[in-house]
């Protein structure tokens, strides 16, 4: 089995460009996946006889060091306890010899799709950082001489929270793109879902399993309400609640009844009661800011962050009035922290709004527009600052 997570992902791009020659010729298979696996293996098995039969050709001649005997039925030991092919992935690259960032990292960089500017923003730090980041996961996993194979299960918990995130961030992606004409990306959302959805099945004691999955269904719900016809983004407060999909409201408030039977919710489970408050408003009027106000509160010692606080200032000031929410994003704009994120600037140009300080407000919304590089959040942006 090889440690170098780079070749790794060679034989994964392998196999898929193996994908893109032959399947418009015959066709895609009715199960894709085990295709991609199996082509993967292939040529895994293949790489390592080439390297075995040069080993012994440089022993013959004096040339090298004797190698250890080949063994291909190592490469079968991705056939395990886990029955989902990305899945598997994502538990075999998110090694605990590197941080939990770094995992996550260099996961969704390998398998979940994403770019290093994608990945950099779902940080909140900048590409340079994350390539770095994810240059050094490489080269620590080589220098360490990792194994790039499944954990066994009773080593999976510890990669549990990188896994998570991972799917986490997927998701996060596909709701609000970071750049590009749309608003969203519905297949990522539903990638993330999936996972969810196995990861349950998999580990049905984790209670943060069950809450990540619940986050994801409720928010997923809705998507088809945040475009209008015209394709423009319409926000939670102007959403026809009429649109949000039911069968994913009862999907993810029964995970969350399932999170919450299992102890204490975590960092997913509150996100997934916020959201929940949500759902089961039937009008925006309905919304009970004050317990949403109340669980961001509750979220920000949990799992502290200059986001949750912008969030909680937004519940505040639907709450408690504009003035209470404004204060603290001016503390955060203060800070610093979240400089080149867009949505701080357009939640102060909202509650400027409310405020009645039109000019600010309009400043507000033209800097959130600078900020943001996907074009359906700009055109909604620059609306709002009356350009």
């Amino acid at each position: 089995m090889t440690r170098d997570v780079g070749l790794a992902a060679e034989l994964a791009q392998d196999a898929l460009v193996a994908a893109l020659e032959q399947w418009p010729a015959r066709g895609v298979p009715d199960d894709p996946g085990p295709w991609l696996m199996a082509t993967a293996k292939h040529r895994a098995v293949d790489h390592l006889r080439r390297q075995e039969n040069y080993r012994r050709k440089l022993a013959v001649v004096g040339a090298g060091p004797d190698s250890a005997a080949f063994e291909p039925d190592l490469v079968d030991a991705l056939d395990d306890h886990i029955g989902d092919d990305l899945l598997r992935l994502i538990f075999t690259a998110c090694h605990p010899a590197l941080s939990t960032e770094s995992q996550i990292a260099l996961t969704l960089r390998m398998l979940g799709g994403l770019r290093t500017d994608e990945i950099a923003r779902a940080f909140l730090t900048t590409e340079a950082t994350v390539s770095q980041r994810i240059l050094r996961a490489k080269k620590t996993l080589a220098k360490e001489r990792v194994r790039f194979e499944l954990p066994p299960p009773a080593e999976i918990p510890a990669r549990l929270a990188a896994v998570l995130g991972t799917a986490y961030l997927i998701f996060n992606e596909g709701y609000s793109a970071t750049a590009g004409d749309d608003w969203a990306r519905p297949q990522l959302c539903e990638e993330a879902m999936r996972l969810g959805r196995v990861l349950c099945g998999l580990l049905p004691g984790e209670a943060e399993v069950h809450g990540l999955s619940a986050l994801m269904e409720l928010q997923a719900s809705r998507i088809a309400a945040r475009t209008g016809p015209d394709g423009r983004p319409v926000l939670l407060l102007e959403q026809n609640r009429r649109r949000w999909d039911r069968l994913l409201i009862q999907r993810g408030l029964a995970a969350l009844e399932r999170a919450a039977g299992l102890g204490t919710l975590g960092p997913y489970g509150l996100q997934a009661a916020i959201a929940a408050c949500h759902a089961r408003a039937l009008t925006a009027a309905a919304t009970d800011w004050g317990r949403i106000a109340a669980l961001y509160r509750l979220l920000s010692h949990v799992a502290p962050s200059a986001v949750v606080e912008l969030n909680r200032a937004v519940a505040l000031g639907m709450a408690d009035g504009p003035a209470a929410g404004l204060a603290i994003l001016d503390e955060l704009a203060a800070q610093g922290s979240l400089a080149s994120y867009p949505h701080l600037p357009a939640a102060r140009g909202e509650l400027l709004s409310r405020l009645g300080r039109a000019e600010e407000s309009r400043a507000a919304f033209a800097q959130a527009a600078a900020l943001t590089r996907n074009q359906a959040e700009r055109d909604l942006f620059t609306r709002r600052a009356g350009g």
